[in-house]
């Protein structure tokens, strides 16, 4: 399984499963082992094992993945658990609702684009050496610093 039909930033509800009926927001997508992690949705506790003097052990709650099969994208505009249909727009392989045919892409990527320019800009604003100037002394105040030649009577100078 490499490819899902779900992506980071998705509503899903739950299909199977403890959780069955939740929704929630995906935090990440394996598509390795078809796996995905939702947000606030199967639980699991974990140990944790004081590693040093100072440290405090205890019990914490975190998010375990869950099958990609027991999940279901939640449309946007519809608000209903649908299939994903895929579809050729302008060259780009977009994602649409089965149901009411609105595209699941479209809300994530003007938001990306803005801060992918707001990002570039500001590298290319960091990347740019900063201009120094650096202060020289003037040819005036250079000659007065030299010190003056003394000639002795003999005609040499010190």
């Amino acid at each position: 399984m490499n490819s899902l039909n779900v992506k980071k930033g998705d509503n899903v509800k739950v299909l199977a499963g403890k959780d069955k009926g939740k929704t929630g927001k995906v935090l990440a997508t394996d598509p390795k082992t078809g796996k995905v992690l939702v947000e606030g949705v199967n639980m699991a506790t974990r140990h944790l094992k004081p590693r040093s003097a100072n440290d405090q052990g205890g019990k914490k709650t975190v998010e375990a993945p869950l099958d990609v099969s027991n999940v279901q994208i939640v449309c946007p505009s519809c608000s209903n658990a649908v299939r994903v249909r895929h579809q050729v727009t302008d060259g780009k392989n977009v994602r649409i609702c089965a149901k009411c045919g609105a595209s699941l892409d479209v809300a994530a990527k003007p938001e990306k684009a803005k801060k992918k320019a707001d990002k570039a800009e500001k590298k290319t604003a960091a990347d740019k050496p900063k201009k120094t100037t650096k202060k020289t002394k003037t040819t005036e105040a250079k000659a007065e610093e030299k010190v003056p030649v003394e000639e002795t009577s003999d005609g040499k100078t010190e």
